[in-house]
């Protein structure tokens, strides 16, 4: 048995350690590109980001390599997930809280997987909710379909409707605590 610290990064073969407290955000990583960038995308988001995007979700990449990734999401009450696509097969397991996926609610222990391009978005409930995204790829795009500054301009309405409520929310578990 090695005296090197578990923090170290073990050999290939060996196994490698991540914890969620420690995790850097998404967007540190650059591990998800946005596709397709057009003029009326990009105020479309900037007009989101304005009114609270940010505020309303966390996502952390716990862990990733070469045609892996793991990443954990806390998206608040009725945060507006624009329909989007990845360029990776995801599958997504509810940790706590629930989400509407279509007709179908999920909640803890649920899950549901879209192969690579399937269109989707769903809202979570009114506790939020906490998932794990598995992507088949370390690096993977979201094409966001909702393309139109309308089409933007109606997400951040939601964004600003709920803004304030999800200043005094917690995650529905304890990972973030």
């Amino acid at each position: 048995m090695s005296d090197a610290p578990v923090t170290e990064k073990p050999a290939a073969t060996g196994y490698q350690i991540f914890r969620t407290s420690e995790a850097p955000s998404l967007d540190e990583t650059a591990h998800m590109e946005v596709a397709d960038m057009t003029p009326d995308l990009e105020a479309g988001i900037g007009t989101a980001l304005e009114a609270g995007f940010a505020e309303g979700n966390v996502v952390k990449t716990l862990f990733s390599q070469p045609g892996f990734s793991l990443t954990y999401a806390w998206f608040k009450s009725g945060f507006p997930l624009p329909l989007h696509t990845h360029n990776a097969d995801c599958l997504y397991y509810i940790v706590a809280g629930s989400l509407q996926l279509g007709t179908d609610t999920l909640g803890p222990g649920d899950g549901f997987f879209l192969g690579a391009g399937k269109a989707y978005r769903y809202t979570p409930g009114p506790d939020g909710v906490e998932v794990l995204e598995f992507r088949t790829q370390e690096n993977f795009d979201i094409k966001f379909l909702a393309k139109t500054l309308p089409a933007w301009q109606k997400i951040s309405g939601v964004i600003s409707e709920r803004r304030s409520a999800w200043a005094d929310e917690s995650p529905p578990s304890s990972v973030l605590s």
